[in-house]
């Protein structure tokens, strides 16, 4: 795409978003330097995009500030799922990087693309388009909040189930500052950032960071000696340039970062033996016998935005929001996790992203809302090789005799031009009692190449091989392009009978685009006419699927009791959930030769309904010296996600035997902490439990990769200087050691013969095990 080699000429970033603080173990740690005592902060919260205090808005959202986060010694954004309803944030299979995130039973397990997320992802305000180098680690952190339920009226596509966003610390405008932080931990754990700035005069700052972050693997790949297994290996880095602000009428922020993930490839256990080889099952759920180390596994994650602010009068404020972003990454999937070449999958996934929005934002008396511009021009590619012969095996007659290696291969490219205008305003009737209503027009744009051949020898140049394969069957060589349009409204209406109490209800919709499948054959289409054969429009219909859509209702209430000792956020919610994209993948034959195909469809109608709850109380104060306190911090989802229809490959409702994947039905988090006075600074002790019951990695249940309820323990112990310049905290993650499974693969039919591949495949992937690690911060 061309557009995407010109240099960003007008890039405007808004940066004045407030820490958004909810009742969570964060709900009054937003500024950094207050006593663990401290309740009389009040908590500002941008979930409209503009200011305004928490028990103001009626929308469920949870925010952890970086200080809570370090606290608790928080490792990547992966970590907030513990401590947020009914939400999961996890590593996808078979990556380092790669996010899955659900919230609310809405998300999307599979990175390819072609399938849009359920869940909007920003660094910073910008949309990251996809899910790969999504999983951010926590450092220069200044806030990372989720809202859950359907954001799309303003933040946009693809936040269908909510949104979280990323939001790193603005420059210190009075004095230059520099911030050296050291980790060292179990299995090598090893992380140094540094961060400084400067104020170069009054109107202008810059400052950075640099990261570097390592850790050995949790296991070790048996087949390849000195390869690792789950461990870590990331360079990475952010700059800042401030102009403006700090009471001037115009703030402009711009901003880069850098990642480079060098990590080992993270393969899987594999939960049976091997079929054709009697591979044993490994002891050790974090080693592997995995094969397959081409390409190397690489990911390289880049981006620049711009923000600007400018104050037109004292009721009006225009906000724009420039980015570019591009990454790129290199990994080798061995699905059977042996030695053997049996459904071994070199890939790579390119992606480049260039957005804009403008708002325009009105603060009166009464009246309060904004108008707003949103566009973005994208670019995902993806090449896989798939290995599915046992190369110069002689195998025997049950399995076909003697086979040479057959390789596979799909590539696809898919490009969306999307754009969208929205608004948004709050009316205030009287001092008690307020209507929102919003609404967001969006036209999506989706074109797409499909391409998908056997062949008998030969690799992609892109991972070593030649230029000349010898293509034996093609299944798909398809372009094809859709434009989707909708609108997404939203209203809520909230009574305050005081200034501390106030309860809501409130209606949104969601929509995420559809598209084709980016691994479908277009040879299984079926034939509409006999007479003319397979026609362009039979493969059209059968790779193209539609845009899913839910309806939300929510009601909710959030106080503050007992003079801010105890603060509550309660919220019922029932979505209507239609049209459900199920993307998948089945062993089929392409040319008579075995291979893997996808097969996605809107399938399914559901319905979701639940409850979250979220408290902050403080048990005591000042039992030790002034300023100690404890504290407890809880949190609660409950959710009964259930598909009202889901019709099946036969073309029968099959829904009373799915299930929703990556959607426990109860996630429970709490954590006593403490608070003292002591050593000329304060000591923070804290332990945290947090549950999450049976969870389906798939739609069809597979109790070998379903992970029953299981409970993770955490804790940490913190001295801080009363100065607040020197820290050092002891944590532990996973105390007890749970084994827990977070993702797999299965290519197995019900009587446990093998799909795809001699060996079979059922294949899990598992949480981190027990982390010990220290922490050591000093400021100048």
């Amino acid at each position: 795409m061309r557009s995407f080699a010109r240099p960003l000429r007008r890039a405007v970033l808004a940066s004045t978003a407030l820490s958004m603080i909810a009742f969570t173990p964060a709900a009054f740690a937003q500024d950094e330097g207050a006593s663990s005592a401290d309740d009389s902060a009040e908590i500002i919260v941008t979930a409209r995009r503009r200011d305004e205090r928490l028990i103001d808005v009626p929308v469920a959202v949870t925010a952890i500030s970086g200080e809570a986060l370090e606290t608790r010694g928080a490792i990547d954004i992966t970590d907030v799922a513990n401590m947020t309803p009914n939400t999961t944030l996890e590593n996808s299979r078979g990556t380092n990087s790669t996010l899955t995130a659900f919230i609310r039973g809405v998300g999307q397990q599979d990175p390819v693309p072609g399938f849009e997320a359920g869940i909007g992802i920003y660094l910073d305000d910008v949309y990251l388009n996809r899910p790969q180098a999504a999983v951010l680690d926590i450092y220069d952190v200044e806030r990372i909040e989720v809202l859950r339920g359907p954001q799309g009226t303003l933040y946009g596509r693809n936040t269908i189930g909510g949104a979280v966003k990323y939001v790193t610390r603005a420059l210190n405008p009075d004095s230059p500052e520099l911030r050296i932080r050291g980790t060292y931990g179990s299995y090598n754990q090893a992380d140094l950032v540094v961060t400084a700035s400067v104020p170069i005069n009054d109107m202008l700052r810059v400052g950075g960071s640099v990261a570097r972050l390592s850790r050995g693997g949790f296991g070790d790949n048996l087949n390849i000696p000195g390869l690792e297994n789950y461990n870590k290996d990331v360079w990475a880095g952010r700059g800042t340039l401030e102009f403006g602000g700090n009471g001037a009428p115009v703030l402009i922020r711009i901003s880069g970062d850098y990642t480079h993930d060098k990590s080992s490839p993270r393969n899987g256990h594999r939960l049976i033996p091997g079929l054709f080889s009697g591979a044993p099952v490994l002891d050790n759920v974090y080693d592997t016998r995995a094969g397959l180390n081409n390409p190397k596994q690489d990911v390289r994650a880049y981006g620049l935005a711009m923000n600007v602010t400018a104050n037109l009068t004292d009721t009006l404020t225009l906000r724009s929001i420039s980015a570019w972003r591009k990454d790129r990454s290199f990994t080798p999937i061995d699905f059977d996790s042996l030695p053997s070449v049996d459904v071994d999958v070199p890939a790579v996934y390119r992606n480049e992203q260039i957005s804009q929005e403008f708002q325009l934002l009105y603060e009166g008396d009464k009246l309060k809302g904004l108008l707003g511009f949103y566009y973005l021009d994208a670019q995902a590619a993806t090449s896989f090789d798939v290995l599915l012969g046992l190369t110069g095996a002689a195998l025997p007659p049950a399995f076909g005799g003697p086979l040479p290696g057959l390789n596979g291969y799909t590539a696809g490219d898919v490009r969306t031009k999307t754009w969208s205008v929205f608004g948004d305003f709050t009316y205030d009737f009287t001092d008690q009692l307020s209507l929102s209503v919003g609404g967001r027009y969006t036209s999506d744009n989706r074109n797409a190449f499909v391409y998908k051949a056997n062949r008998i020898t030969g690799l992609s140049p892109e991972f070593g091989g030649t230029l000349t394969p010898i293509a034996i069957a093609v299944a798909t060589n398809f372009r094809g392009e859709r434009t989707f349009k909708e609108f997404t409204p939203r209203a809520s209406l909230s009574f305050k009978p005081n200034a501390d109490n106030m309860v809501y209800a409130s209606y949104s919709k969601g929509f995420k685009g559809g598209g084709f499948d980016p691994r479908g054959s277009g040879t299984s289409a079926p034939i509409s006419n006999p007479s003319a054969g397979r026609t362009y429009d039979d493969i059209y219909n059968f790779l193209a699927f539609d845009p899913e859509k839910v309806d939300s209702y929510e009601i909710g209430y959030k106080g503050s009791l007992l003079d801010r000792r105890l603060t509550l956020s309660l919220a019922g919610f029932y979505m209507d959930y239609k049209d459900v994209q199920i993307p998948g993948s089945v062993g089929c034959l392409v040319g008579g030769v075995q291979s893997f195909c996808g097969i996605t469809t809107n399938a399914a109608k559901a319905r979701l309904q639940g409850v979250e709850a979220e408290t902050n109380a403080v048990l005591a104060r000042d039992f030790a010296g002034a300023g100690s306190a404890i504290r407890f911090n809880g949190s609660l989802g409950y959710i009964d996600a259930k598909y009202k229809r889901f019709i099946g490959p036969t073309g029968t409702d099959v829904s009373n035997i799915r299930t929703f994947q990556n959607t426990p039905k109860w996630t429970v988090s709490g954590t006593l902490a403490a608070g003292i006075p002591a050593m000329g600074g304060n000591i923070d002790a804290s332990t945290t439990l947090s549950y999450r019951s049976l969870t389906h990695q798939f739609e069809v249940p597979i109790p070998a990769l379903d992970q029953p309820g299981y409970t993770l323990w955490d804790a940490s112990l913190v001295w801080t200087a009363d100065s607040g310049n020197y820290s050092i905290g002891l944590h532990g993650k996973n105390l007890a050691d749970k084994r827990y499974i977070t993702s797999g693969y299965n290519y197995q039919n019900a009587a446990g013969a093998s799909t795809l591949g001699l060996e079979g495949i059922l294949t899990a992937f598992y949480g981190n095990p027990r982390q010990v690690f220290v922490t050591g911060t000093v400021k100048f």
